[in-house]
């Protein structure tokens, strides 16, 4: 990175001195309008400038200052999940769920199932990138049951990724489907995943949409008969994530209002969702709930859950108007 001096430049480097000033343990406070204007504001090509001029200016990593920092202080992980690379955070969350102390499933569905194939090719690549290894290989190596072969049938379905989609063999696939619920006793489930992962997420939705024309009724709905048994309860949570991805955020965000981890699900979901469908998240919970996320997201922010109530209640007010950032800018 050359060292000139335009007007552009400059707007990051006061943002590079302002992010250098938190990380040093100067008081967040003091800068609270621009911190929210840089975590709430900045587009992805702009944090991609302020993490390498950072990098330019102090000869430190900003990722890895604000991994080390971010376990403990709510701030910090805001801060990490928004300066960090979409597909690279992903694969890191996908590595944490297999790797963890239990294999967390819901997360594993949640990448899997909510990203496009295009921003799955990515995670793929970032995943081997990062860790030098398959993540297809290490699903099949750490998962298990029904969910091992649903995870690997969408991951693969990636490789379909930039194909058009074509109504015509939407409108096959869903009578293919149909078939395989109803032409036995049983659940025809290898050809179920088979469909699945020869077709890219785009198109699995238009077949998805294409069965409920055919025959009025989501698959989802179909998968819940007696029939289906314990495969067709796994699928339909994978399928309901894939058709509907709003609405899988917005329940999840229902849920965790009575639970402890309320701000984090909170975090997450808004920084991570804030740049594609957080508006449609929110009217899914607005429709169930009749309370906005931003009503949410100030409640959650107000309650003191520390012994140092001061200084926490500063950091959550901050945390709160930058999520509500989050939420009016896209």
């Amino acid at each position: 990175m050359d060292g000139s001096s335009t007007q552009f430049s400059k707007k990051y480097e006061l943002d590079c001195q302002c992010l250098h000033h938190l990380l040093s343990g100067v008081h967040a406070n003091n800068h609270q309008s621009s911190l929210v204007e840089i975590f709430a504001s900045r587009s992805l090509q702009e944090i991609r400038l302020i993490r390498q001029l950072y990098s330019y200016l102090y000869n430190q990593d900003l990722l890895h200052l604000l991994s080390n920092s971010h376990k403990d202080n709510t701030l910090y992980r805001l801060a990490y999940l928004r300066m960090r690379e979409p597909r690279e955070l992903d694969a890191e969350m996908i590595r944490d769920s297999l790797f963890g102390t239990r294999v967390d499933l819901n997360t594993l569905i949640e990448v899997a199932c909510t990203r496009d194939s295009a921003e799955l090719q990515a995670v793929k690549q970032a995943y081997h990138s990062r860790y030098n290894l398959d993540i297809e290989q290490d699903i099949s190596l750490k998962a298990s049951g029904n969910f091992k072969e649903i995870l690997l049938a969408v991951l693969r379905s990636s490789r379909n990724f930039g194909a058009k989609v074509d109504a015509s063999m939407a409108m096959c696939d869903a009578k293919t489907l149909y078939e395989a619920m109803e032409s036995g006793k049983y659940v025809d489930q290898r050809t179920i995943i088979s469909l699945m992962s020869q077709r890219s997420t785009a198109q699995l939705k238009s077949v998805l949409v294409a069965y409920k024309q055919l025959y009025g009724h989501d698959f989802s709905k179909s998968l819940k008969r007696n029939k289906c048994g314990e495969f067709g309860k796994d699928l339909s949570v994978a399928i309901k994530c894939l058709q509907y991805p709003e609405k899988y955020f917005s329940k999840k965000l229902r849920k965790a209002m009575n639970n402890f981890d309320s701000r984090e699900a909170l975090i997450r979901i808004i920084a991570t969702r804030s740049a594609s469908d957080i508006k449609s998240i929110n009217n899914g919970f607005v429709a169930k709930t009749g309370s906005s996320l931003e009503s949410l997201v100030r409640r959650e922010f107000s309650a003191t859950r520390s012994r140092n109530s001061d200084g926490a209640d500063k950091i959550n007010k901050l945390v709160a108007e930058i999520l509500v950032g989050l939420l009016k800018c896209y």
